[in-house]
C-alpha cells in the first residue's frame, strides 16, 4: 500500500484527494495536516467522509513511513512549507498549487499534466499538478500544437464553478453574491496563462502567437466549461482524426461526436473535449471538473503514474449525470 499524506487536507482539493483516496485499491491514508483545524475529526470538516475515514487533522511532524505527500495550501505557501520543513527521505511530493509549476533554473518537479509529460512523471519524484483552467485549455489546444497548426491568435471564454477559488469565504463567493450571477476576472493577465503558453510551446516546439483568455465566475459550484477558437486550414474530418489519435492512448480526455454539457463531466476525472468548425475557425470546448481533472484526481493520476499503476486505478468515477 502506498501510505499517503496531506498537508493542508481541511480545503476543497484536500477533501476531494481523501474522498477519492479512501476507495484507492493501492493508497492507505495515514497522515492529515491542517493548521486550521488541528485535533478535530477529519469528518468535522467533511462530513460526507462518515464511516470512511477516523482520523484527526494534525499539525504533527510527517512520520518518516508516507511515501507520498500531497501539498493542498494556498499559492505561494507549498515553497515556503518546503523550505521550513524536513520531509521523509522516502517521500515523492505531489504540489496543487502554482509554486512549482513554470519550468526554470533550480525547479526539480516536472509539469504534471499526463496527456503531456506521461513518461517524464513516471520517472519523477516531484510532480506540479496543473491549475483547472490549465489543464481545460492545454486539452482543448495541445494536438493543434503538437502538429504546428496555432498560427494565429488563440480566443479563449471559461466559466468556473465557486469551488475554483478555494474554501476560503471572499465577497466573491457568498452564496447571495453568486448565485443568478456572472462575472469577468482577470481579463489576457489569469496566473494559469503562463503554464498555458509553456506547455503548447513545448508540444509545438516553436513560440506561439497570443492567447486571449477571459475568465469568467459562474453560478454553480463545480466545472469548468470553455470554449476557445482560432484560424486553422484544416478540414473539420481531418482535426477530428488528429485529435483522436492524440488523445487514444490517454483514458480521461475523450473527443465526442456530439454536443457536449457541463454535468457529463462532474465528479469524473475525465476531460470531453468537441469540435465545430466554422468559416475557417476551429471552435474546441472543453470541460472538466475543476476539482477533480482540474486539481485532486489529476494528482491521484499523477500518484498513480509515479508509483508504476495504472494510470485510472481509483478514479474510474461516475458523473452526476442530473
Amino acid at each position: 500500500m502506498i501510505k499517503v499524506g496531506i498537508i493542508g487536507g481541511a480545503g476543497y482539493t484536500g477533501g476531494e484527494l481523501l474522498r477519492l483516496l479512501v476507495n484507492h485499491p493501492a493508497a492507505q491514508i495515514d497522515f492529515v495536516h491542517s493548521n486550521s483545524q488541528k485535533g478535530l475529526p477529519v469528518t468535522s470538516v467533511h462530513k460526507d467522509l462518515k464511516g470512511d475515514i477516523d482520523l484527526s487533522f494534525t499539525q504533527e511532524k510527517i512520520p518518516e513511513s508516507i511515501d507520498v505527500l500531497f501539498l493542498c495550501m494556498g499559492h505561494g505557501k507549498s515553497k515556503d512549507y518546503l523550505s521550513s520543513h524536513r520531509l521523509p527521505m522516502k517521500a515523492k511530493v505531489i504540489d496543487l498549487s502554482h509554486d512549482f509549476r513554470l519550468v526554470q533554473t533550480g525547479n526539480p518537479f516536472v509539469y504534471g499534466l499526463p496527456e503531456l509529460n506521461r513518461e517524464e512523471i513516471k520517472k519523477a519524484e516531484k510532480t506540479a499538478n496543473p491549475g483547472c483552467f490549465a489543464t481545460t485549455i492545454q486539452l482543448a489546444l495541445l494536438p493543434l500544437a503538437h502538429h504546428q497548426l496555432i498560427n494565429e491568435e488563440i480566443h479563449v471564454h471559461a466559466i468556473t464553478g465557486s469551488t475554483g477559488a478555494g474554501a476560503r469565504l471572499l465577497s466573491t463567493t457568498q452564496f447571495s453574491w453568486r448565485q443568478n450571477n456572472l462575472s469577468v476576472y482577470k481579463a489576457f493577465e489569469h496566473q494559469h496563462l503562463a503554464e498555458i503558453r509553456q506547455s503548447l510551446e513545448q508540444a509545438s516546439k516553436e513560440e506561439l502567437p497570443g492567447i486571449n483568455f477571459i475568465p469568467v465566475r459562474g453560478d454553480f459550484t463545480k466545472g469548468v466549461f470553455c470554449t476557445a477558437y482560432t484560424r486553422v486550414d484544416e478540414s473539420l474530418e481531418q482535426l477530428q482524426k488528429l485529435y483522436g489519435e492524440f488523445y487514444h492512448e490517454h483514458p480521461f480526455t475523450v473527443l465526442s461526436t456530439t454536443e457536449i454539457s457541463l454535468k457529463e463531466v462532474i465528479n469524473t476525472n475525465k476531460c470531453f473535449l468537441y469540435l465545430q468548425y466554422h468559416d475557417g475557425k476551429l471552435l474546441i470546448t472543453s470541460i472538466l471538473d475543476n476539482l477533480i481533472k482540474g486539481a485532486s484526481g489529476q494528482a491521484v493520476q499523477n500518484m498513480n503514474l509515479m508509483f508504476g499503476l495504472a494510470e485510472d486505478t481509483g478514479l474510474r468515477l461516475k458523473a452526476s449525470g442530473f
